[in-house]
Order: structure tokens, then C-alpha cells, then sequence
């Protein structure tokens, strides 16, 4: 009997996410799809790929060996592809992209998207999380990251672009409590800051060239930026953002910048793709794109 290829990308998902059931979730199949491609190459292979419990799958020896070989066989696939498609002149082909869910929507996806309209043999497939990917084993071609791009083994990295970040109230709350002058102003303010589950997120400032960390105390604490630029607009503090994201506010009057002679900070954005002897070239006219028209989108003032 012969193994049966479409089911091993499920298998080699099954052993990543350490489970059917998250795999069938990440594959947008059911945990019992999942089972029975399994099965269907524990048939073939005659060997038990996983042991399983009524809550719990865990990979045997022999599946394990087995995943390994097909990590191999994947990449070899995943460089020949690549090496067809570097010689092309117009890309072709699925493009899968990450990028942070606010920052990907408003402003990677409609470059994509263009150029997805510029060229009829492009596909994408687009994921939006604010955790970091990893590129080769959830098998993305690229992935947008602000800050840092990581450090990871088997990568390549190229800055896109610039992130200005600044400090932003509504002009009724600072009529009513005061227009900070200094950095020393704001520990008498009330702000609104960013947080995950954990510690707030600290500001850095930019004082007189040199960075400055603040930590707001606030009792307006949200996971959610845009969230956090609605509550600002309404008045309930001062809260430091991204120029992009607030920018229509600020020209409508809505928001401010809090101490406007203070610079922004910059932090940079960068596309991360795996590392190989040939970028395909649906990549290549990706990230070239990226780096011509983001800095357009996600202006520093």
C-alpha cells in the first residue's frame, strides 16, 4: 500500500500543535479528520504514529522518526519550489503572510492586496496574530514583526520601515487637567496603558536624545490598542501610540500630541522570511513592495 501524501501535512500539524484537536483547529478540520488521516498512514506505514488516550496524543518513537523525515522532505519540496519560481519575472503562487492583527489589517494588507491585484497567479493567505510565528515549522513564507525582528536560526531579515510612537490626549481633557510641559508632568496625570495579562507596558520617551522609560499607574489598563485610542478620544488620559494608528484622529482634532516638541519614538518594522539559496520571487516582489510604499502608510509625523 502506498502512503497516502495529502494525509502527512496533517500528520506533521498534529505533532507540531501536540494534538488532534488543535491541529484540526489550526487546519480547519475536525479532531476525527484529523484521527483518520493518521490512521490512514499507520495503516500504510505499519506503525503506531501516535499513542492516544481518551484526552491525549503523544507521538511515539517511531512517529517521531518519521516526522523528522518528513521535515527533510518538505524542505527539500519547499527549496525546489522555490528554486523554479526565483526564475520567474511575475509571481505566482500561495503567498502565506503573518503580521500583528491592527498593524497587518490597516496597514500591510492593503499592499498586499495590491499587488494580489497586479498579478492574477498570486494567492494569498493572510494570518493576523500579535504572537511571533514560527516561519518554518507553521510553514509561512514571510512575517511582518515590529520592534524586533528575532533572532532565530534559519531566518533573513530586512528593515521595511519606521514606527513613530508618541504621547496623545484629547484637547478636553487637557483643558480640564492641565497641558504637561515636561516628562516630570505626566506622574500627575492619569493615562491610559497597554496591557496583556501581565505588567503594563512601559512608554519609551525620547528626552533630549536619550531614551527614557516611564511606567504609567493607571487604573485604565486594556489589551487592545484601538481600544485604547477610543477611550483617549473620550477624554479619560493621556496614552502613547502609534502615529499610524491615530493619525486621522489627530487631523480631525479629536487627539493632540501631549508635549509636542518632545520627538517621537522610533522602533523599527521589519519582514522576516525563511532563510534558503533561492527567495521565490513572490516573496521578493513582497518585501520589495513593503519597503517602497509602508513608509507611505505609516508616516513618522
Amino acid at each position: 500500500m502506498s502512503t497516502p501524501l495529502s494525509d502527512i501535512p496533517v500528520f506533521m500539524c498534529a505533532v507540531e500543535t501536540g494534538g488532534f484537536s488543535e491541529a484540526g483547529r489550526r487546519l480547519n478540520l475536525s479532531r476525527s479528520s484529523v484521527g483518520r488521516a493518521v490512521a490512514r498512514l499507520e495503516g500504510s506505514l505499519k506503525v503506531r504514529l501516535f499513542d492516544r488516550t481518551t484526552r491525549h496524543q503523544n507521538v511515539t518513537a517511531d512517529g517521531q522518526l518519521f516526522y523528522e523525515h518528513c521535515q527533510r522532505a518538505m524542505a527539500e519540496l519547499r527549496s525546489a519550489e522555490a528554486a523554479l519560481d526565483s526564475g520567474l519575472s511575475v509571481p505566482r503562487g500561495k503567498l502565506r503572510v503573518s503580521m500583528p492583527v491592527l498593524f497587518g489589517r490597516m496597514c500591510v494588507a492593503p499592499i498586499l492586496r495590491q499587488i494580489a491585484s497586479e498579478h492574477s497567479g498570486l494567492e494569498l493567505e493572510l494570518n493576523f496574530t500579535d504572537r511571533k510565528v514560527d516561519l518554518l515549522e507553521d510553514g509561512y513564507d514571510l512575517a511582518i514583526r515590529n520592534g524586533s525582528p528575532g533572532n532565530g536560526a534559519g531566518i533573513r531579515v530586512r528593515r521595511v520601515g519606521h514606527e513613530a510612537t508618541m504621547i496623545f490626549a484629547a484637547p478636553a481633557y487637557l483643558e480640564k487637567r492641565g497641558y504637561p510641559q515636561t516628562l516630570a508632568d505626566l506622574a500627575s496625570h492619569d493615562t491610559i496603558a497597554y496591557s496583556r495579562g501581565g505588567p503594563v507596558q512601559s512608554w519609551t520617551l525620547d528626552d533630549d536624545g536619550a531614551a527614557f522609560e516611564f511606567n504609567p499607574v493607571s487604573r485604565f489598563r486594556f489589551d487592545d490598542i484601538d481600544a485604547i485610542a477610543d477611550a483617549a478620544v473620550e477624554g479619560f488620559g493621556l496614552t502613547w501610540l502609534p502615529y499610524w494608528l491615530v493619525q486621522k484622529r489627530v487631523d480631525s482634532g479629536e487627539l493632540v500630541q501631549v508635549i509636542p516638541n518632545m520627538r517621537p519614538s522610533l522602533s523599527d518594522v521589519w519582514a522576516v522570511w525563511p532563510e534558503g539559496p533561492h527567495l521565490p520571487t513572490r516573496v521578493r516582489v513582497a518585501i520589495d513592495a513593503l519597503a517602497k510604499f509602508l513608509p507611505k502608510l505609516v508616516p513618522t509625523r
